[in-house]
């Protein structure tokens, strides 16, 4: 048998075991070094280089804002009006792209191909001196949540890619960039209704509309997301949630505000005037139903003033002057300009005489033209619209129905200045609603030390004084209504983010302005003026209705400058909506036709009433016949018509021939022409000539309205500011300051 042989042992010799002990001792050594100079430094220089670490950290997690959504905007119907969406900053961390020379060109890379960022401009930041170590820089505001999407699939290495190994090296190269969350109002409507909804200046600054008004409401608190090392050295992170903003629910009809802006857009793309306004309201709540008040502007965008200005005359504008253009553009003319308002207010005047017991339901006045005031030598004629004509002896109905001047002067002398004024203020001239919209205008009526003879009886049919359109409805509203004055508004609810209803704004009625049997007196009266006086062009087929209108001469007298309106209201027993229509300064050579406003008024009633089911009181057998609508505007509304106006104001039509307004071909003379082109002919050979090139004469007919008169004086001058106390911070006015009981 073989003998297994031991192998040799090693073993340790003394000069190995002194290596040992050596290296051991010089390890020993090196750690009690060490651990010395982290105890010398941690006694002298702890603070110091603990801060600096925590500032680090802090860098790294640094706080975060978490921006609140503002509350959305809708529609009586819930329709979206205004609502925010999220979008994203791109945010650049130079510091952390400059850590390591490999990281520039595939972040500068990939931020330029899938977001087209400017190159030079990503590299000026990344080696500037001045940004080169800065960790927020902002490369891009508002990128949608795809474009932010994309980036982070371009820069994610997934398992299931067939990559290279450079093109996971370049994707894991990308480093400093994130996405700070924001929000970018929108609006789904575009242009309509911008006066009344108002846009924001930035994600929680408004002036403009509801918008402005409810700026507090709307906007909510911003949260902020903290992250550090605490003192362990362990990350710690704490939320403070953002509180989005509350809601609005208005009394807006968003199909109601379109009706009103179609016929609006007509007659602007028809005729056009300085400004056109128009109100919609329920007069038993004294909820705004529709509201347009001026030019148009889309709210996704709205210092484009394209709608309102040629692309000439934006370019020849200086700051101040574009500045001036968005400010009017923006301003609501329904709720900030005053005007002498004209005719419209002779049935307000006329029931505070009926209620004050300065006039009876059975007095009569004779119209002889005019009415002479002063004294033999110094005598002022003020006219009636008839002169030199008169109307003779006339009912109250038959006052209101013929617009006649000279009887309302002599109303007003029964009442005297005195009790004017106080019937005035009742009806809340001289002093805001209170409407929840931003910069409400006052307007300015006379007191007893400025009213004299003269100016009492021109403010009896509304010269000498002014008012807003919202002052004018109303107040309509209330002598229509049965006497019941409601002040105006556009919000009836506010919800919580989450939809609970947290504030419910009911009809607020301020006062009783007239008793109901006056209040009923007075809409016969209007009801006469739209079925044989100067109102008839305001006539909706199927529905009872009454109105009023309005031709003011403008100051100075003599310029043949008119703002024209209509007011009215269907049906006559139990009106469900009013309207007011103001058109200032009508692009016609006779302005003085109240017409214009009734035109438009009529088209709007004629779709609006069915819209809002209202049933025609007037049917018979069911049958309602169809209103003859102002046939000018027919090729203009929802701008489908296949007639538009060139840059000359010429009819062209969709074969790019001159057409009169009757759609037949004319010559840049007006002759008529025959399909072909040849000229029509006469029975005696000779040329024929369109007797319908402007479409306008039609428009003057009906009963006289207005006569320019220099002896009417103008109104006192109105020094108030519109925009001064007038938001929800400021919560209006009180009852006592807007003079309502």
């Amino acid at each position: 048998m073989k003998k297994n042989k031991r192998k040799p042992e090693r073993k340790i010799n003394y000069s190995m075991k002194k290596k040992l002990v050596m290296l051991f001792g010089a390890v020993l050594l090196a750690l009690v070094g060490l651990t010395a100079r982290i105890t010398y430094i941690n006694a002298t220089s702890g603070d110091k280089y603990k801060k600096q670490v925590l500032s680090q950290a802090q860098q790294k997690y640094e706080s975060r804002v978490m921006p609140a959504k503002r509350g959305g905007i809708y529609d009586r119907n819930g329709n979206l009006l205004a609502t925010s969406n999220k979008v994203y900053n791109v945010i650049l961390d130079c510091k952390t792209v400059n850590t390591n020379e490999n990281y520039m060109d595939p972040t500068v890379r990939a931020l330029t191909t899938v977001l087209g960022l400017d190159e030079g401009d990503i590299r000026t930041r990344l080696t500037a001196e001045e940004t080169k170590n800065s960790q927020y820089q902002i490369l891009k505001k508002q990128i949608s949540m795809d474009d932010k999407k994309a980036f982070e699939d371009y820069v994610t290495v997934s398992e299931d890619d067939n990559l290279t190994t450079e093109q996971i090296k370049e994707k894991n190269n990308v480093k400093g960039v994130w996405f700070e969350e924001d929000y970018l109002r929108s609006y789904p409507f575009n242009e309509t209704a911008c006066d009344t909804i108002g846009f924001t200046l930035s994600r929680d600054v408004a002036d403009i509309g509801l918008e402005g008004y409810y700026n507090s409401t709307l906007t909510g608190v911003d949260g902020r997301q903290y992250g550090y090392f605490n003192s362990n050295a362990d990350v710690e992170q704490t939320i403070v949630a953002a509180t989005n903003g509350n809601s609005l629910v208005t009394t807006l009809d968003i199909g109601a505000q379109q009706i009103v802006e179609k016929w609006v857009n007509a007659f602007n793309a028809r005729m056009g005037a300085k400004n056109v306004g128009v109100i919609v309201e329920d007069p038993s709540t004294g909820e705004i139903l529709a509201m347009d008040g001026g030019d148009r502007y889309d709210l996704n965008n709205p210092r484009d003033m394209s709608m309102v200005h040629s692309e000439e005359e934006i370019k020849a504008m200086n700051d101040e002057q574009t500045v001036e253009a968005l400010n009017a553009m923006w301003s609501n003319y329904c709720i900030t300009d005053a005007y002498e308002p004209g005719s419209v207010v002779k049935p307000i005047v006329m029931a505070s005489a009926l209620e004050k017991g300065s006039i009876s339901s059975t007095d009569t006045f004779l119209c002889d033209g005019f009415q002479n005031f002063g004294v033999p030598g110094n005598i002022t004629m003020i006219k009636c619209a008839a002169y030199p004509d008169a109307h003779g002896t006339e009912t109250l109905a038959e006052v209101i129905a013929n617009s006649c001047n000279d009887g309302m002067m002599q109303i007003a002398s029964a009442m005297g200045s005195e009790q004017f004024i106080k019937c005035q203020s009742v009806f809340n001239f001289g002093s805001r609603t209170g409407i929840d919209l931003p910069n409400e205008g006052t307007g300015i009526i006379h007191t007893t030390d400025t009213m004299g003879e003269t100016e009492l009886a021109c403010s009896a049919f509304g010269q000498g004084f002014t008012c807003t359109m919202i002052q004018e409805i109303n107040a309509l509203c209330s002598v229509i209504n049965g006497g019941y004055y409601y002040q105006p508004h556009v919000v009836s609810q506010i919800k919580d983010s989450n939809g609970a209803v947290i504030k419910n704004i009911t009809p607020t009625l301020l006062k009783q302005t007239i008793s109901s049997n006056i209040s009923a007196d007075i809409r016969s009266y209007m009801q006469a003026s739209v079925e044989q006086g100067t109102s008839q062009t305001s006539k909706v087929q199927g529905y009872s209705s009454g109105g009023k209108t309005g031709t003011a001469e403008k100051f100075p007298r003599g310029n043949k400058k008119y703002l024209v309106s209509f007011i009215g209201f269907a049906p006559v027993d139990d009106p469900a909506v009013v309207i007011y229509v103001v058109v200032d300064e009508p692009n016609a050579e006779d302005q003085a036709t109240s017409t214009f406003a009734q035109y438009i008024a009529q088209g709007i009633l004629s779709e609006l009433l069915p819209y809002l089911n209202v049933a025609p009181d007037e049917a018979s057998d069911g049958y309602v016949p169809e209103t003859d609508t102002w046939e000018e505007l027919d090729g203009f509304l929802d701008n489908s018509g296949d007639t538009v106006l060139d840059e000359n104001g010429n009819l062209i039509n969709a074969d790019g021939n001159l057409v009169d307004w009757d759609g037949n071909r004319v010559d840049e003379n007006g002759y008529l022409l025959n399909s072909d082109g040849s000229y029509q002919l006469n029975e005696n050979g000779e040329y024929i000539k369109s007797d319908n090139l402007d479409g306008i004469g039609s428009a003057a007919g009906g009963l006289p309205e207005a006569v320019s008169d220099t002896s009417v004086p103008g109104p006192l001058e109105d020094d108030s500011d519109p925009i001064q106390g007038n938001d929800m911070e400021s919560e209006g006015l009180t009852n006592e300051e807007a003079g309502l009981e």
